[in-house]
């Protein structure tokens, strides 16, 4: 197996003075020292909004994959991840996911893009605010076509004007540039399942609870059913 690794840690930060989602509400971004300070010089010489995406998208690319573009597939994902995360997502976000993708976290387990869709359309629901705000990179190259991402992270969340922050490692499947699964493990713990816990009976009842709970989620988002703006 041939393996490369790519580490990096971001700040993930919210700037009513930038908006770093620039002139649409749903894309999000990550930037660096470096790209923050270039942000400053050029809103200073009012170069524009689309100069300062530009700008930041090329650093960021340069910095993630030591400017070797064909290195850099997971950085066309990552900032739809990341709007994902942020309950930002437009319908488009979630192309980064193949046809048949799955989803799953300690709550509930989708299957296809419509599911899916439901499981992050809910967290607006539940949360006045969600994102992440801090993140380190692992990627494993499994073949020409295959690569498996660990996305060491935390998580921020306000409900009932309470903070909450969680640390989770975000693993992802990636074959032909698209996302085939998606595990969320909250506090760094393996999905309990029939291979994770000492009695299978165990893993089998947690993941047809997941997938019971998926299932009245994605009734009551209608059927993943993109929100009107």
């Amino acid at each position: 197996m041939h393996s490369s690794y790519i580490s990096r840690t971001h700040n993930f930060l919210y700037s009513r003075k930038y908006n770093f989602r620039f002139s649409y509400p749903n894309y999000c971004t990550t930037t660096t020292t470096s790209e923050r300070a270039t942000m400053e010089k050029y809103s200073k010489d009012a170069v524009g909004e689309e100069a300062i995406k530009d700008q930041l998208r090329e650093g960021f690319a340069k910095s993630a994959c030591d400017y070797d573009p064909s290195n850099c597939e997971f950085d066309e994902i990552l900032p739809h991840l990341l709007n994902i995360y942020a309950s930002h997502a437009t319908p488009q976000d979630f192309d980064i996911y193949a046809p048949d993708a799955t989803f799953e976290d300690p709550l509930m387990r989708a299957q296809g893009i419509k599911q899916i869709k439901s499981a992050f359309y809910s967290i607006p629901k539940v949360f006045s605010e969600s994102r992440i705000t801090e993140y380190s990179i692992k990627e494993n190259v499994i073949s020409p076509r295959k690569k498996e991402i660990l996305m060491d992270n935390k998580q921020y969340y306000k409900f009932l004007g309470k903070d909450i922050h969680m640390i989770s490692l975000i693993k992802l499947q990636i074959e032909n540039g698209k996302i085939v699964r998606h595990e969320d493990w909250w506090d760094q713990k393996p999905l309990w399942n029939s291979e994770t816990v000492r009695l299978p009976l165990v893993g089998r009842l947690a993941e047809m609870t997941r997938r019971a709970s998926m299932l009245v989620t994605h009734c009551l988002m209608r059927f993943g059913k993109d929100p009107s703006n």
